[in-house]
């Protein structure tokens, strides 16, 4: 059963009871003590193998040398035993792990996302879970239920609360959702949670400028530094400290100034007591590295080029317009406003939120790769920033309204496209959702997981990022989840292999 919380603005007079704030009913959530099920228990070590998959991926790029270098500055914590570092046989304090791996697994754009009335990538969730889990030696079954708790309240969030439509980043709500799932990981009692997501969320709220115009790196950072802060939050309320509170209904609280104001209302879904947490179910992975709602574009661009070669030729095209949703044209289409989004020296964070650039080289290639997609020389070949130039996007109100819909058989993340050639042909398909997704044509499974994992775990030109053994020695390790026992949680962790880690060319800096 789904309970639906009410949450608006309070003046300081009407001093709110700290059991009606949402952060108290967050905190509720956490410590219920309700099982897994074997469903949701199975997702999960879907997750951490995807969130493997991806980390891998990015184990050389500039954003995780750096936060890695950050990471490996600081010793682990007197407290605990530490926590692992994707990629080396090295601990360090859980907030620093948090740090490092929340940037590996961030980098390319490429692991799991939930959209509704805001978006989030929920797997951000799990590097902080993890690395708390490690440095305080709990158990599988521990892991398993604080990762689910994180999965529930940022969705359950993301369902009720639009933080974008306010230029609010999204990891807004992954502060909360991360220490939640960190309240039931360590089984901290109800006040102790409160005050941990009052402290969260307050200090990760900030402004959407950083996936707006030229993408920086910070976009990796971002959730990374939510899920830092969500560790630092329960540490210090651990040891007694309070938080701004009502931090979502206070006068000037969040809604009051960074959301709907003080008229504003919302109903946040939470189960009721003793019912499991399942939303973890409604998230989906990606098969390619962009944002969500290019997956299905590319899928089918890729069609496309296969069944009209001509309309990959800018010589033969006049135009391209997708028709979709409000979200996609005004986020990563040319609603934007954003000339970088045209732009074939822009950076490849710029590039991955770029659907116009996105659909034409999958038009063009028949294909989608997390790095050749994005090299200089193919975003300047001639012949694709000529065509990519006559790419452009249309809200359309009934896309709109299928990607808001709460109903899982007609929410869609897609589009309409519609080709006319220079002699008149108009060429019209649309995708409703990717192919990877549970709704499409080739849905992931645990199958595809590990095979994401150990193709990007291949690397390329014949140099393999993982050796094929620490693969299988990890996948041995994940899929036994629910039964490791206290300190086996440091396996949850892949080595590169030999020459492709080389700490001595990290950047320098402060640590």
């Amino acid at each position: 059963m789904v309970e639906h919380h009410l949450v608006r603005t309070h003046r300081s007079e009407e001093n709110l009871p700290r059991e009606e704030q949402l952060a108290y009913r967050l905190a509720l959530v956490a410590a219920d003590p309700v099982e897994v099920d074997d469903d949701v228990a199975d997702m999960v070590i879907n997750r951490i193998i995807d969130n493997a998959s991806v980390a891998v991926a990015s184990f050389t790029r500039a954003p995780v040398v750096a936060a890695r270098a950050q990471a490996t500055s600081h010793p682990a914590s007197s407290n605990g035993a530490g926590a692992t570092i994707f990629g080396i046989n090295q601990k360090t304090s859980p907030e620093w792990a948090a740090w490092a791996n929340g940037v590996a697994v961030r980098e390319l754009d490429y692991h799991d996302t939930f959209l509704a009335a805001d978006y989030s990538h929920p797997g951000d969730n799990i590097p902080p879970i993890l690395a708390v889990a490690q440095h305080t030696g709990r158990s599988g079954r521990d892991l398993l239920r604080a990762i689910t708790t994180g999965y529930e309240i940022q969705v359950d969030l993301v369902k009720a609360i639009c933080l974008h439509q306010h230029k609010i980043d999204h990891v807004a709500h992954l502060g909360p959702s991360a220490v939640a799932g960190i309240g039931t990981l360590l089984e901290l009692d109800v006040e102790t949670i409160f005050q941990s997501i009052g402290q969260a969320l307050h200090t990760t709220t900030a402004t959407r400028q950083s996936r707006k115009g030229e993408i920086s790196t910070w976009k990796a950072h971002a959730p990374a530094f939510a899920g830092k802060m969500a560790v630092e939050s329960a540490d210090r309320a651990i040891r007694g400290q309070t938080s701004p509170t009502p931090i979502y209904e206070g006068e000037d609280g969040v809604i009051a100034w960074l959301l709907d104001g003080p008229d504003g209302r919302y109903e946040v879904p939470l189960p009721a007591a003793g019912e499991p947490k399942r939303a973890i179910l409604d998230t989906y992975t990606k098969e390619h590295s962009a944002e969500y709602q290019a997956q299905a574009l590319i899928d089918l661009a890729r069609k496309l080029h296969a069944a009209h070669p001509e309309a990959a030729d800018p010589e033969q095209v006049k135009s391209i317009v997708i028709h979709t949703s409000h979200h996609t044209h005004n986020v990563i289409g040319s609603g934007a406003n954003d000339p970088q989004k045209y732009d074939p020296t822009a950076s490849r964070e710029t590039l991955d939120h770029s659907v116009p650039y996105i659909f034409t080289v999958a038009l063009q290639d028949g294909s989608w790769h997390h790095v050749d997609s994005y090299t200089p020389e193919r975003a300047g070949r001639a012949d694709t920033v000529a065509l990519w130039h006559k790419v452009t996007t249309l809200e359309d109100p009934e896309w709109t309204r299928r990607y808001h819909s709460l109903d899982i058989s007609e929410k869609a993340f897609g589009g309409r496209v519609e080709i006319t050639l220079t002699d008149g042909t108009v060429i019209t398909d649309e995708l409703a959702v990717a192919d990877a997704h549970p709704l499409g044509a080739r849905p992931f499974a645990r199958e595809q997981y590990i095979n994401k994992l150990r193709t990007l775990a291949a690397g390329q030109d014949g140099k393999r990022i993982v050796d094929e053994a620490e693969i299988d020695r990890f996948l041995a390790v994940v899929e036994r989840l629910p039964e490791l026992t206290a300190g086996e949680l440091d396996q949850l962790n892949l080595v590169a292999a030999a020459g492709i880690i080389d700490p001595a060319t990290a950047p320098k800096g402060l640590f």
